[in-house]
């Protein structure tokens, strides 16, 4: 059958069996309430759930589940997926598709799905999964993630005085910047100060946040407590209300540090709009840019400078695993440059306090 070919019209509800694995981009979800899964012709839309099985195992052959554990999986494992869009320049675009396919594409090992539009000529082609129906309540509505936020935050109006937030960005995803945030997080919680952090954009993943909270942070959040699988073409005022709750809910203590990082480059759709947003801009108290070489970062700078005048305070990332890439830096600009990978806790503390 084509990969896009519409799956069967509306039948009866079935129970979901015994033995399926619940992944990370359904985490405000409960293993409980999966309970039902029905076939229908309704086009699928952001944070649905399916129930499917995996019918050819690609680039990625394993799932994280919602407490962080990465399930090996095979031809025929079956598990729940959440049909979102991804943007990933060294793997995969992909988008909801407008109509139910029979099969689709594995976008993410968080148990994103969705049609897969282009990948990275580097990396094989992606995982398949078989769809054999929504995930449904016992009137057969469809459950869906952005039915569902864990962050409740207990104010509504932003008080002046406010944590200050260390803001992490790069020139593209893995030049750093999770590996960036988690040494601020252990910098700042070494020198005694309570930190929070978040991350703001991207795909559901957990790694990033459990990494910035084994270096000190907690609590740690990101879009998927919101009932985001990804943010990938989420309109600005939906990126505005989660960077605000987010906010809202952890960091209005202003003994406090909140740091947060922005997924990909900053030549990217969502990063872009919000480095343009003054909410966002007002609260940043340290701003570090991230890059995978000496190049790169340069560039970056200008971009920030020109197209966002913005103007970091300390440069991290990839490149700063060089001993020679940082006496690059050193010798053509004058932003302090420092290591994540062997952060030193005065420099740390020169940067950020």
């Amino acid at each position: 059958m084509a990969k896009n070919s519409v799956a069967p019209a509306r039948g009866t509800i079935k129970a979901v069996p015994a033995g399926f694995l619940l992944p990370s981009a359904a985490y405000v979800i409960q293993r409980k309430q999966i309970r039902f899964y029905e076939h229908s012709d309704r086009a699928p839309v952001a944070g649905d759930l399916v129930y499917g099985r995996i019918t050819r195992i690609g680039k990625h052959p394993s799932l994280e589940n919602r407490e962080g554990r990465i399930h090996m999986i095979n031809d025929g494992t079956r598990a729940v997926f959440v049909f979102g869009n991804r943007y990933a320049p060294d793997y995969f675009e992909g988008i909801v598709p407008e109509s139910l396919p029979r099969e689709t594409d594995l976008l993410a090992r968080s148990g994103l799905i969705g049609e897969m539009l282009c990948k990275n000529t580097g990396v094989s082609d992606p995982t398949r999964v078989r769809i054999l129906g929504y995930i449904c309540d016992e009137a057969g509505n469809v459950i869906n993630t952005r039915d569902y936020n864990m962050v409740k935050p207990r104010i509504k109006k932003k008080s002046a005085r406010r944590a200050k937030m260390i803001l992490v960005v790069g020139t593209a995803m893995n030049s750093g910047k999770s590996v960036t945030a988690a040494a601020c997080c252990w910098g700042l919680s070494t020198m005694g100060y309570t930190v929070r952090a978040s991350k703001i954009t991207g795909t559901a993943s957990l790694k990033d946040i459990l990494h910035m909270e084994d270096a000190g942070a907690t609590p740690t959040t990101d879009f998927t407590f919101m009932g985001y699988p990804s943010t990938y073409l989420l309109d600005e005022k939906e990126l505005l209300n989660i960077f605000n709750t987010l906010d809202l809910k952890y960091a209005n203590n202003p003994r406090n540090f909140w740091v947060v990082e922005i997924a990909d480059g900053i030549l990217q759709r969502e990063t872009a709009m919000l480095l343009r947003m003054k909410e966002v801009r007002k609260r940043i108290h340290r701003l570090l840019f991230c890059a995978g070489d000496s190049l790169g970062a340069l560039g970056g700078l200008r971009t920030l400078r020109e197209k966002f005048d913005l103007e970091p305070h300390a440069i991290s990332g990839v490149c700063t695993s060089s001993p020679l890439s940082i006496r690059e830096l050193e010798a053509e600009c004058e932003v302090p440059v420092f290591s994540n990978m062997e952060p030193d806790l005065k420099q740390l503390s020169e940067i950020l306090l």
